[in-house]
């Protein structure tokens, strides 16, 4: 189950927009749950569903939520914030330690 559709900055469009003059993209994304799923192809579009859920459409017929992004071509998407946060998780415990 997909959490609920988060806004992303609007400057990330704009880069999109960029990256859909490459032939090719990678793109990193949350699948299910914390599962991650990639994706190689062109960029085709960013779309917008009748739930004001914003998507990006690939030429191998993907679509990846953009709020899920992690990273797209090495640069850092809307939920890489979300990722680092659950990749350095296990840094926080004290281990039963008081400080």
């Amino acid at each position: 189950m997909q959490p609920s559709y988060l806004p992303i900055d609007p400057d990330f469009f704009d880069l999109f927009k960029k990256e859909m003059d490459k032939s090719s993209s990678r793109v990193v994304y949350f699948g299910e749950g914390t599962n991650l799923e990639e994706v190689n192809s062109k960029i085709i579009e960013v779309i917008n569903n009748s739930a004001n859920e914003f998507f990006m459409k690939f030429e191998n017929s993907e679509e990846v939520r953009v709020d899920r992004i992690i990273v797209y071509n090495g640069k850092p998407g809307p939920a890489f914030d979300e990722y680092d946060a659950y990749a350095l998780e296990c840094l926080t415990c004290k281990a039963g330690y008081e400080e």
